[in-house]
């Protein structure tokens, strides 16, 4: 149990900074959800921290379940 409890810690941190490694937008607009009036692929790095962030998100929630319910 306390395994799964340190893994989950450990995925949280990865996935906060993952998170937070991402670059939305430059502009003030970004924030407030405007500022992209046009569509771009991801590449790259951009999507790696993409997916990285999915499969970390999915991680966190099977040891969120597991740690729930004691196994």
């Amino acid at each position: 149990m306390t395994t799964f409890l340190i893994a989950q810690i450990a995925v949280g941190i990865a996935l906060i900074t993952v998170i937070l490694l991402q670059r939305q937008s430059s502009e003030l607009g970004g924030a407030f959800g405007g500022g992209s009036e046009f569509f771009h692929t991801k590449r790259g790095l951009e999507k790696i921290l993409f997916r990285s962030t999915i499969g970390l998100a999915l991680v966190f929630f099977i040891l969120a379940i597991i740690n729930i319910a004691g196994l």
